[in-house]
């Protein structure tokens, strides 16, 4: 069993939203998946995500979806939550990725807005209603407006909250404000889903993160949530401010997977970089941009390391 849930944190403060490692020839790569997952758990996360946008969910199949969401159930999941997407523009088929999730194991769903279809606030709230209807797994609805084209509105927030499997939100509208109010009006946890606004949203009543640069920077991640939830404000900014160049680094592009994956394939936590198109690696050229950025934070020593 996973670390015990709470309604306030249901689960943990520090998760990160974990890649998909592929062998060269674009092949899932189980055991690189399972090493990385038992590191990251080892460098401080209370949990992983797994099948979401930085893990390339887009691309990967619903066997190979369940087959890494059950290989790292097995590795880690009695020492962190493993969260599992069931993100889709078709509902039924959003249904049974949750479906899968759980027979793999999973402890919680991640469910996004649909993509590209753009539906109603009521086509928006039916959709997450169903998939979080589908299991007994509690579900994180996922605000991405940059990715699928909707903003979830209050009120539909509101009505989801309702929901009994609906505990929470990982939040990446980058509208702080309008979450705060959220909050208040409503009992759900809200993650940043966005690393750049993880202070700010604990400022406004957040819990914690969904990280892309928690595969490099757990710790300070999560001496920022420990400070906070301690009242020590100076050192939840000075450890934010410390990680602050590796969230740029594999942020700052707006292709997190494969500047994370080059990130972890330099610190010699993966095998390859490789990727799935339309996701393309990142270049040789982009290299060293990463690494000064990996150095400014202390993940490696010096920027040629």
């Amino acid at each position: 069993m996973p670390p015990a849930s709470t309604a306030a944190r249901p689960f943990g403060s520090v998760l990160t939203a974990m890649v998909t490692p592929m062998t060269p020839d674009g092949a899932v790569d189980l055991a690189a998946a399972v090493r990385l997952a038992k590191h990251l758990v080892d460098q401080g996360n209370d949990g992983l995500v797994l099948n979401g946008t930085t893990g390339e969910a887009p691309t990967t199949h619903a066997p190979e979806k369940a087959e890494l969401v059950a290989a790292v159930v097995e590795a880690v999941g009695d020492r962190a939550f493993v969260v599992a997407g069931a993100g889709s523009n078709d509902t039924v088929h959003a249904v049974r990725m949750a479906e899968q999730a759980a027979q793999a194991g999973a402890h919680g769903l991640l469910v996004v807005s649909p993509y590209y279809s753009r539906p109603s606030q009521e086509g928006l709230a039916t959709h997450i209603e169903t998939v979080a209807g589908t299991t007994a797994l509690p579900v994180l609805v996922y605000d991405i407006p940059g990715r699928t084209g909707v903003r979830i509105a209050p009120a539909t927030f509101a009505r989801l909250a309702e929901h009994p499997r609906i505990v929470g939100v990982k939040d990446a509208a980058g509208d702080v404000y309008g979450s705060a109010k959220v909050m208040r009006d409503t009992h759900l946890a809200y993650y940043a889903g966005d690393d750049g606004l993880f202070l700010a949203l604990l400022a406004c009543g957040g819990v914690g993160i969904i990280s892309v640069a928690g595969h490099v920077v757990t710790p300070l991640l999560a001496t920022v949530a420990r400070c906070w939830q301690s009242g020590d404000t100076a050192g939840a900014l000075a450890a934010f401010r410390a990680a602050a160049p590796a969230i740029d680094a594999l942020n700052g592009a707006g292709q997190q997977a494969p500047t994370t994956k080059a990130a972890l394939e330099v610190l010699g936590l993966i095998p390859s970089r490789a990727t799935r198109l339309p996701i393309a690696p990142l270049p040789d050229e982009e290299l060293p941009a990463l690494r000064a950025g990996l150095a400014a934070a202390g993940v490696i020593d010096v920027v040629a390391g």
